[in-house]
């Protein structure tokens, strides 16, 4: 069982780039936010999981051909019957 006080180095960049900042700019952006550096690290980390990771679980993938029959008749018999009044279309 992994414990909660798993460290992890960090070793800075020598100068800032989009895969690294150095020790300085943590400083900036910390005294900014008025957080310490570590609060910083783990924003920017919550972030990134943020934008990076899925926010759903994956789907069981496409549905089967019985599924398909089965809506299908289901709408079938839900949808409104009869002689159509209007349409509209999104694209002309």
């Amino acid at each position: 069982m992994k414990t909660a006080n798993e460290n992890l180095l960090l070793k800075f960049r020598s100068k800032d780039t989009q895969f690294g900042v150095t020790r300085t700019t943590v400083k900036a952006i910390a005294k900014e936010l008025d957080v310490n550096e570590t609060q910083v690290i783990h924003m920017a980390l919550s972030k990134l999981a943020t934008d990076v990771l899925p926010s759903y679980a994956p789907d069981n993938g496409p549905l089967t051909a019985k599924q398909l029959l089965a809506l299908r008749k289901d709408a079938a018999e839900r949808l409104p019957k009869g002689k159509l009044l209007s349409r509209d279309a999104l694209f002309t």
